[in-house]
C-alpha cells in the first residue's frame, strides 16, 4: 500500500490539482487519494500552504486607480453589451423583416407563376378553339362549294311534320354537315336532339336549334353508309336516344 502512495506522491498530480490543470479523470483520482490516505492529505495541505506563501511573496501591489479603471471598464462593457443587444435586436428584426419579405416575394412569385400558367393554358385553349373554328369554317366552305358534295333533304315524320333540314355529304373530302332550317314547336320540357350511328354505336351530337342561315351548318361524323337520327328528348338532352321518339333519319 505504501508503495502505491509513494508512487502517487512522486507524480506531479497534487501540484497540477492545486493549479487546476488536471483532467477530469486525474481530478477524481487525486480527490480519492486525499480522502483515503492521510499521507496524501498531509502532503496536499503542505503544498497548499507553500503555494499561499509563494503567492504572497510575489504579490504585486495594486496600482493606484485600478479599482476605478476596472469599474469604468465594467461600465463600458455593460454599455457595449447594451449596444450589442440593441444591434442584435435590430439585426434580428431586420432578419425577420427580410425573411418575411423573402416569403412574400416567394409567395408572390409562386402566385405569378400559377397565374402565368393559367393564362398560358387559357391562351392555348383559345388557340385550339380558334384553330378548330377555322378548320370547321374551311370544311363548311368546301362542303358548300365543292361540286362533289351531295345534298339530302330531311323531313320529319308525323311527330314533327314541320321539321325541315338539308344534309351535305362530300365523299371525296369525307365531310358531312346538316343545316336545320325549321323545327316544330315543342313543349318547354322537350327538345330535339341529333345522333349519329358510328361503328355500331350511337354518338350524341347535341341539342338541335334552328340555324336560320343557309351556311350555318352542324358537323356530322362521316362514315360510309352512315345513318343519323333526330329524336325528341327531355329538355337539355339525353344520354341515349329514345327510339320511340325518332322523328327523322338521314342515310348517306
Amino acid at each position: 500500500m505504501k508503495d502505491k502512495i509513494r508512487i502517487f506522491l512522486d507524480t506531479d498530480l497534487l501540484e497540477k490539482y492545486l493549479l487546476g490543470t488536471t483532467t477530469d479523470e486525474e481530478t477524481s483520482r487525486v480527490e480519492r487519494y486525499i480522502a483515503m490516505y492521510p499521507e496524501v492529505t498531509k502532503e496536499y495541505d503542505e503544498l497548499q500552504e507553500n503555494l499561499e506563501v509563494f503567492a504572497k511573496m510575489h504579490a504585486v501591489k495594486t496600482p493606484e486607480g485600478l479599482k476605478e479603471t476596472i469599474l469604468a471598464r465594467i461600465r463600458g462593457e455593460k454599455a457595449g453589451r447594451k449596444r450589442f443587444f440593441q444591434y442584435a435586436v435590430a439585426a434580428s428584426v431586420t432578419a425577420l423583416l427580410f425573411a418575411a419579405a423573402s416569403y412574400f416575394f416567394y409567395d408572390q412569385n409562386q402566385s405569378l407563376q400559377q397565374e402565368n400558367e393559367m393564362v398560358t393554358n387559357q391562351i392555348q385553349l383559345l388557340k385550339e378553339d380558334m384553330e378548330a373554328g377555322l378548320e370547321d369554317m374551311r370544311n363548311q366552305f368546301i362542303v358548300l362549294q365543292n361540286k362533289n358534295t351531295k345534298k339530302f333533304s330531311v323531313s320529319g315524320n308525323k311527330k314533327a311534320k314541320e321539321l325541315k333540314a338539308v344534309a351535305y355529304v362530300n365523299p371525296v373530302k369525307k365531310l358531312s354537315y346538316i343545316n336545320v332550317s325549321k323545327l316544330p314547336n315543342l313543349p318547354e320540357d322537350q327538345c330535339f336532339q341529333m345522333w349519329a350511328e358510328v361503328n355500331g354505336e350511337m354518338v350524341n351530337l347535341g341539342v338541335l336549334k334552328e340555324s336560320g342561315a343557309e351556311d350555318n351548318l352542324m358537323a356530322l361524323p362521316y362514315a360510309d353508309k352512315a345513318i343519323s337520327y333526330i329524336t325528341i328528348e327531355p329538355i337539355g338532352g339525353n344520354v341515349a336516344p329514345t327510339v320511340e321518339n325518332i322523328v327523322a333519319n338521314i342515310s348517306y
